[in-house]
This record gives C-alpha cells, structure tokens and sequence, in this order.
C-alpha cells in the first residue's frame, strides 16, 4: 500500500466508522493482538500449541446452497452447544485467547449467537455469513457490540455470483453492506477465486464497489474442491495461482482497504494455519478438526472440564502438522488428496462432514495450491510486511 492509499485508509477508518467501533477495534483486537502473537511463538519454540485464533462452526444451517460449499446441511440441524463455546471461550481467555471465527452454515440462525457475543465482549469475533440475515437492527446490534467485524461472501457482480449462490444473492448483499455501512460498523467481503471469476474480481472496478459499499478488508481465499467433486474443474492452475499473488500486490498499492490472503506469508511463501499452530476449527458437534473444509478429528469437546486443554494436547492436530510438514508449505487437501485420506484412517480420525470428506477426497485430482517453490513473490509494502506479522486477525506469526 503506497503512503497516500494509506493515509486515504486511515482516513476512511476515521470518518465512516462509529467511534464505539473504532475504540473496540483498537483496545480489544490490536491491544490484545501482540501478547497472543509472543504466547504462540513461545509455545511454538518449546514444541506446544497455543493458538492466538480459532474457528468455530457454531450451526450447519444454512439458508443458502451454493455451488462447491463443503457444508451440506444433514436431515437434522446441529448448533454448536452454547455450553460448550461458552466453556471454550471461557478456558481461552485465561490462556491470553481473545480471537474468534464465527462460521457455519450461516452463523446468523445460531439461536445463542447474541447471548454469546454479548457475554464475551472482551473478545473480537469475525463473523463469516452469507449477509442475508443482516437488516438494519442486525447492523445496529454489531455497532453497539463494537467486538464483531461480519465478514460478508461475495463471488463477484451479479450473474457471477448469483450462478454460484443463487439467484437474487447479489442484491441482498449488497443491501447488507448498505446497511452495515450506514451502521458505521467495521466489516469485509470474502471473496473465493476460482477459474470463473478471476479476472472479475480482480479488477479494479470490483474493489472500488466495495469501498464505495463501505467495507473496510476484503479477504481473498483460493477455491479448495470440497463438497461437489464437479468444483475441481474450477480450481485455479499453477500460473493462475502465481497471477493472483501478483495481482493482490498491485492492487493493493492502488485502494484505500486492506486486502488480506493469509496463505501465504510476507516472503512470500505459503502457509498452513493449521500446520503450524495458528488456528484449529470446531465444527458444530464439538469436533476438533484442521480447519474449515476439513471436517476429521479425533477429539469432541465437552463443557467440562477444560475445552481449550483438549484442543493444546491434541496429538492427532500435532501429527496432521508432521504430515503437512513433510510434503509441502501448502494445502495437502489440494496437493496430496489421497495420501491424506489414508493420513486420517490410520489415525483413527472420524468424519464430521455427514459421510462425504474421505469418499470427496479419494475421488479428488491432485490440484496445484499456493506452495510455488522458487517463485515466491515477497511483499512489496512496509506496510503489509508489518501486518503479516502482527495484525491480521491471529493468523500473523509468520515471523
């Protein structure tokens, strides 16, 4: 980010955010930020886990079904039991955690979501939704909480979305970002590129929309071809993944909001959060898991006891690290399909996913991810060195 896209950055968190909102982004997430950083990779040099962040699927339901998602909703809705969040929660924060990721399904029809934002005001949670659920007193809500950035998807302009997430989503986001914008509330889009929609959302026009909708990140994330095997005809290639890194650099010198691709690091090489102990996921049984799109464990929490000890002294999570470790810095759900299924059956780890994760990953191709050894391109921003390695959102100990 050139100097003057900064402080027009800088500006813009000034005049368009509450300044309840901006008082928490500075006290709760930045202010906390650093002593979860140092705890990690203190923990990290003696051998032991200490994640600064972790992902919570709190419900599979979801009022939307698109194309390639890895969640498919069973015959029967799960909720992450609020015992359990609150108890984790609760253990976490003694351990210096503060940083949560709130996901589904579609987070916003968890019935304990706002008893559990309101409890744990001094957290930060970024909540991933699809917006549908975001009218003008759900926007009011997240500015009063001041601890709650939403992360809202969006795949592109209208057809281009709409033909991933159905027809009528891309007007209804963007009323929620209207909405979100008007509440002065600090939000993001998260965008997945695939093949399709590339270039579109690449381009200049598509970012320039998005501050102008008032969002203040924009987080970009690789297609993985989980759910539908049909999606793996959209994975980005080699090329196209070296092209999309390159186009993140330039764009980012050009607009007035942060562009996030926590996978790859300020050299430029690509990363595993879970491999090396950033973030866990919790799926909706209380399953303790990679992350996301990886729905195998072989730990449940429980509210007794202590939830967070349970997640530290995984040895399935220390050995899915070795495995990754071994075979590249990359995505082993793209890289090493197979091999990863047999990695799970010979650790006795359970599917989460309803029946579908090892079947989708022994019929997957083996797919180019981020890992492009010998071309990595470094950060060209003082700026986004720095962030890489302090402040974005726990998934910043790459240094």
């Amino acid at each position: 980010m050139k100097f003057l896209t900064f402080c027009r950055f800088v500006g813009r968190l000034r005049r368009e955010l509450d300044s309840g909102v901006r008082q928490a982004l500075w006290k709760v997430w930045i202010g906390r930020m650093e002593p979860a950083l140092r705890r990690y990779r203190k923990a990290a040099r003696q051998g032991e886990l200490a994640p600064p962040f972790l992902f919570l699927s709190i419900t599979n339901a979801c009022n939307l079904r698109c194309h390639g998602c890895w969640v498919v909703p069973e015959s029967a809705t799960r909720h992450l039991s609020p015992e359990i969040a609150d108890a984790l929660i609760e253990t976490g924060k003694r351990r210096g955690l503060f940083f949560y990721s709130l996901l589904g399904g579609e987070p916003l029809l968890y019935p304990a979501l706002w008893d559990l934002l309101e409890r744990h005001r001094d957290c930060y949670f970024q909540l991933i939704t699809n917006g549908l659920g975001i009218t003008p007193g759900v926007a009011e809500r997240f500015r009063l909480l001041g601890n709650v950035t939403p992360l809202v998807s969006l795949d592109g302009f209208a057809s281009t979305n709409d033909a991933r997430r159905g027809t009528g989503t891309f007007a209804r986001v963007m009323e929620a970002l209207d909405h979100l914008r008007r509440a002065r509330v600090f939000f993001g889009v998260a965008t997945t590129i695939c093949r399709r929609n590339r270039e579109e959302v690449l381009e200049d026009s598509y970012i320039t929309e998005l501050v102008r909708r008032g969002a203040m990140y924009l987080w970009y994330y690789i297609l993985r071809p989980m759910g539908d095997p049909a999606t793996a005809s959209e994975c980005l290639q080699a090329e196209e993944i070296v092209a999309v890194r390159r186009a993140i650099l330039a764009l980012r010198r050009r607009h007035p909001i942060l562009i996030i691709d926590t996978y790859w690091d300020e050299k430029g090489r690509a990363i595993c959060p879970a491999a090396h102990g950033l973030g866990f996921h919790i799926g909706p049984a209380g399953s303790v898991e990679p992350c996301p799109p990886l729905s195998a464990g072989c730990e449940v929490l429980t509210a007794d006891g202590d939830p967070l000890a349970t997640i530290t002294g995984s040895q399935f999570l220390r050995d899915f690290a070795r495995f990754v470790h071994e075979r590249t810095r990359g995505c082993v759900i793209m890289e090493y399909p197979r091999e990863l299924v047999g990695f799970l059956r010979a650790a006795g780890a359970k599917d989460f996913s309803g029946g579908r994760l090892f079947a989708c990953l022994e019929a997957a191709p083996t797919l180019p991810s981020h890992h492009q050894p010998g071309i990595e391109i470094p950060e060209n921003s003082f700026l986004y060195r720095f962030l890489k390695r302090r402040l974005f959102f726990g998934l910043a100990g790459y240094g």
